[in-house]
């Protein structure tokens, strides 16, 4: 069932840190165990990004598992999970996982939810893309991730950097069938409006 166990959650050194922070944010208030791994150049970016420190970010997490144990729970399929969220997804790591040749434990934890037929969502944060990682994106798709960049809905009037954020990692929860109200919902086009 998509909607029960733990919830394993990676951070890559992509920009856009704030995104696994606030999925971890978001476990807790919702009482899902996660399981956390993040990469040694994530832990530059959430200092470049953010005025947190790597430990404090950890701290948000149920259990943490450092990139390099490959023996860790999340590395096999024996160990059921509701799936996997990689936010953000270098496209390094990306690149690890559609072709298999995985190299960390988030690459290898992202496989191994693949193989076990999980769902696994990768949050992409690079722009402009290429040929080639359109089709390294695609070929992850073709094998079963799910593909989901953030992209900030302005029918929500975001009014803030964490509104717009908040979105994001509310549709992240959709698709793995948690309920939350971080996402304001379309509820189709206001009274008097073309």
């Amino acid at each position: 069932m998509a909607n029960a166990g733990p919830l394993v959650i990676g951070i890559s050194g992509a920009s856009g840190s704030v995104y696994g922070i606030r999925l971890l944010e978001a476990c807790r208030e919702l009482r899902i165990e996660s399981h956390l791994v993040v990469s040694k150049a994530a832990e530059l970016t959430i200092a470049y990004e953010t005025d947190r420190k790597p430990a404090e970010i950890k701290a948000l997490a149920d259990h943490v598992h450092p990139v390099g144990d490959i023996g860790a729970a999340i590395a096999s399929g024996s160990f059921r999970t509701r799936g996997m969220v990689i936010a953000p997804c270098s496209i390094r790591s990306a690149a690890e996982i559609a072709t298999g040749m995985t190299t960390t434990l988030l690459t290898r934890a992202a496989d191994v939810t693949l193989k076990e037929r999980r769902r696994l969502i990768v949050m992409p944060r690079e722009t402009p893309l290429h040929t080639g990682h359109l089709r390294m994106l695609t070929q992850l798709s073709e094998i079963g991730a799910i593909i989901a960049p953030p992209m900030p809905a302005f029918y929500a009037r975001p009014d803030s950097l964490e509104a717009m954020v908040d979105h994001s990692v509310g549709r992240l929860l959709d698709l793995l069938e948690i309920d939350n109200d971080l996402a304001r919902r379309w509820q189709g086009r206001p009274e008097g409006r073309a």
